[in-house]
C-alpha cells in the first residue's frame, strides 16, 4: 500500500504546472496519503531537495505561471548509477511513488524509475502539446493565448504602417501552437514542417496580397521549421512590403494559467494520485474527449501526433 507520494517538475516549464501539482497535493492528502514536493526536477531528487506538504502550502500558487518547486535538466538521469541513487533518496524517505509533470523526456525518466521499484506516472506539462497520448498538454492553452494576443498587438501596428509581420512561434518542431494561432488570427501564411511553401510561394502569395491593397500581411512560422531572418530578407528582396520579424521566444511560457488549464491540470492530477493508489505505475494520464485516460508510458511515446489535417484546410479553405 502506498504511503508516500512524491511530485516533481521536470524539463521545460509551464503555465498550469502548479494547478497539477495543487490538484496532486489536495487528492492525495484526501486519499490519506503523506504528500511530498522535490524541488529542481530529477536533479533535485538526486540532490535530496524534498519537502513534506499539507494542503495550505501552495493554495495562493493556482493562479501563478512556471512552477514554483522549480525545474531543471539532468541529462546524466539516462545513466543507470544516477537512477539507482535516486531510488535509495527515495527509499529513505520513505517515498513509494512519484508524479511526474512534463514532457517526453521527462515520461522516459518516470518509466525507467518504475523499472526500478518507484510506481511513477506523468502528466503531460509542455506547452508544445507534443504528446500524442493527449488532446492537450498542460500549458498548451496558456501558451496559445498568449501568442494570440501578442500577435493582435502585431497586427495592430502592422496595419497602422502597411506592414507584413513575420512571427516566429514555439514548438520545438511540433506545429500545433503555430497552426492553431494561424486559425485565431487569420494569417495570410501558415509555414511548419507539416505544411510546408517554398520561398517562391510565400513571395507570390505576398505579393498577390500586396496587389489586392491588403492593409497589411502576416506570417507565421513554426520554430526550427526554417532560417525565419533569411526569410525576412528573401520577402524584403522580392516583394515591396516593408516587413519586419517578431520571435515571440519565452514570452509564450509564462503567464497565468487558463481557467481550463488549470481545470485539465487538476483533473489529471486526481487521475494520476487514482492509478497510484491502485498500485499502478509507468503510465501517463493525459485529456481525451474532455475525460482522463492513462496509457502506458512506452506505448504513448510510440504515438504520431495529429497533423491536423482538417485545420489545416479549414485555414486554406478561407484564403
Amino acid at each position: 500500500m502506498i504511503k508516500k507520494i512524491g511530485i516533481l517538475t521536470s524539463g521545460g516549464d509551464a503555465p498550469g504546472m502548479n494547478s497539477a501539482l495543487i490538484g496532486a497535493i489536495r487528492s492525495g492528502i484526501n486519499a490519506n496519503k503523506e504528500m511530498y514536493v522535490i524541488y529542481d526536477g530529477y536533479k533535485g531528487l538526486i540532490e535530496g531537495k524534498i519537502q513534506k506538504v499539507n494542503k495550505d502550502t501552495f493554495k495562493d500558487k493556482m493562479n501563478q505561471g512556471g512552477t514554483v518547486i522549480k525545474t531543471a535538466r539532468l541529462p546524466e538521469f539516462k545513466e543507470l548509477s544516477v537512477r539507482q541513487k535516486a531510488v535509495e533518496i527515495l527509499r529513505k524517505e520513505g517515498i513509494d511513488a512519484l508524479i511526474v509533470i512534463g514532457g517526453d523526456g521527462s515520461y522516459m525518466g518516470a518509466k525507467k524509475l518504475t523499472e526500478l521499484g518507484i510506481n511513477c506516472i506523468g502528466l503531460p506539462g509542455t506547452i508544445d502539446n507534443d504528446i500524442a497520448s493527449t488532446d492537450y498538454t498542460i500549458g498548451f492553452d496558456t501558451a496559445l493565448n498568449t501568442v494570440v494576443n501578442e500577435i493582435d498587438n502585431i497586427v495592430d501596428t502592422s496595419s497602422s504602417h502597411h506592414r507584413c509581420a513575420v512571427v516566429e512561434i514555439m514548438g520545438n518542431r511540433c506545429a500545433d501552437l503555430t497552426l492553431y494561432a494561424g486559425i485565431a488570427t487569420n494569417a495570410d501564411i501558415i509555414l511548419t514542417k507539416d505544411h510546408p511553401f517554398t520561398t517562391d510561394e510565400v513571395i507570390e502569395t505576398l505579393n498577390r496580397k500586396k496587389k489586392d491593397d491588403q492593409d497589411y500581411a502576416l506570417v507565421l512560422v513554426s520554430e526550427k521549421f526554417m532560417d525565419t531572418n533569411g526569410l525576412v530578407e528573401e520577402i524584403k528582396k522580392r516583394t515591396s512590403w516593408d516587413t519586419r520579424l517578431t520571435v515571440l521566444g519565452h514570452t509564450q511560457r509564462g503567464g497565468r494559467p487558463s481557467a481550463m488549464e488549470r481545470v485539465n491540470a487538476v483533473y489529471m492530477a486526481d487521475y494520476a494520485i487514482k492509478l497510484l493508489n491502485e498500485g499502478k505505475g509507468g503510465m501517463c494520464v493525459g485529456i481525451r474527449n474532455s475525460k482522463p485516460v492513462a496509457y502506458p508510458i512506452e506505448e504513448a511515446l510510440k504515438l504520431e501526433n495529429n497533423l491536423h489535417k482538417e485545420l489545416y484546410k479549414l485555414h486554406d479553405d478561407v484564403k
